[in-house]
């Protein structure tokens, strides 16, 4: 875990139960100032929880909350300077774009030439300046999403807060949306935590990631990281697909059902499990020199730019460039290189 600088957030031991269900357990964690740091995982596994309990929403049962290395675990939302860009948006329908992006300022009893100046520099950043006077409902879904972000941000709070913001857009739209997120964050140079269950969104915007399950931090790391050399199962599952291989450890590899495979590192355990993406196998044209294996396509899936082989024995899949040609029935070589052999710690 990184070392927490004195401008950004940290997290301790923070504890949280709601009845006979303990939704956060010992969960602590550093984001750093300027850092775009996501929560990811399954619905129920604690992360918007955390996210209420940062924003000041939620009191937690035990543990602290310290931002610029103060404690703020006591003191409530009004007086953080955090602000949370919630799932719906939460805009005002009676009220102009202007006006909604100026409700907070307002509430505070800031200058008007000074109101006029904050939210007229976050409408042109977010490119809404020419959409001021409209009314929500006369904005797409992507607009009222960059309404919601000015709002938050014209506030300057040192923590943005972004709770599953775009799961209501449909599936170009949020694509587009993320990479706009991302850049702004960017350009921003300001401190961004998101809350998503949406893996290939976790992996577009994030600098680090914090996968969740079951009210704890099962895994760190940078997009990169958890991707390719996950821990448990659990994360090698969740992030994409995995194929999963069991085996017994034997000389510096794995017994397993579809062979001896040769392993970059041993094992601490004797009988556990390796994971490997369908995208890292490779398919040949004779066997390779080690971990090669004979396969029949069960199934063969096309998908644009990737075709996804299902093959027996397994389940394996593979997933190769589109413009090969494999159809139920085929036998091929498989490799599956050392490399590319991740060993879980289960």
């Amino acid at each position: 875990m990184a070392t927490t600088k004195s401008t950004g957030l940290a997290v301790r031991g923070i504890n949280k139960r709601f009845g006979p269900v303990n939704a956060l357990k010992e969960i602590s964690l550093d984001v750093q100032e300027g850092e775009f740091f996501t929560l990811l995982g399954p619905s129920g596994c604690g992360k918007t929880t955390l996210l209420r309990i940062i924003a000041g929403l939620e009191l937690p049962d035990s543990g602290k909350v310290i931002l610029g290395g103060q404690d703020i675990t006591s003191l409530p939302a009004t007086r953080r300077q955090v602000n949370t860009v919630f799932q719906s948006y939460a805009l005002f329908p009676h009220l102009t774009i202007f006006d909604n992006v100026a409700f907070g300022l307002r509430a505070r009893k800031f200058p008007k030439n000074e109101i006029e100046g904050r939210v007229g520099k976050r409408l042109e950043m977010l490119g809404l300046l020419d959409m001021a006077h409209r009314r929500p409902h006369q904005l797409s879904g992507g607009q009222q999403q960059r309404v919601a972000l000015a709002r938050a941000l014209v506030n300057e709070p040192k923590v943005l807060l972004l709770d599953e913001p775009m799961s209501a857009l449909d599936a170009r739209l949020r694509a587009q949306v993320q990479v706009e997120l991302r850049r702004l964050q960017r350009k921003l140079g300001q401190t961004f935590i998101l809350v998503t269950h949406d893996q290939a969104e976790a992996m577009v915007v994030s600098d680090r990631i914090a996968v969740m399950n079951q009210g704890m931090i099962i895994q760190f790391g940078s997009p990169k990281d958890v991707y390719e050399q996950p821990r448990t199962r659990f994360v090698a599952e969740f992030l994409g697909a995995a194929n999963l291989l069991k085996g017994r450890k034997k000389h510096h590899g794995l017994e397993t059902d579809i062979g001896f495979l040769v392993l970059e590192r041993e094992p601490k355990w004797e009988n556990g499990t390796v994971a490997i993406r369908p995208e890292r196998m490779h398919i040949t044209e004779d066997p390779a020199s080690v971990n090669s294996t004979r396969a029949r396509v069960r199934e063969a899936i096309y998908r644009g730019t990737d075709l996804d082989l299902w093959l027996d024995p397994g389940p394996l899949r593979v997933r190769t460039a589109s413009n090969q040609h494999y159809e139920a029935g085929d036998e091929i070589w498989l490799e599956l290189p050392s490399e590319a052999l991740v060993i879980l710690d289960e």
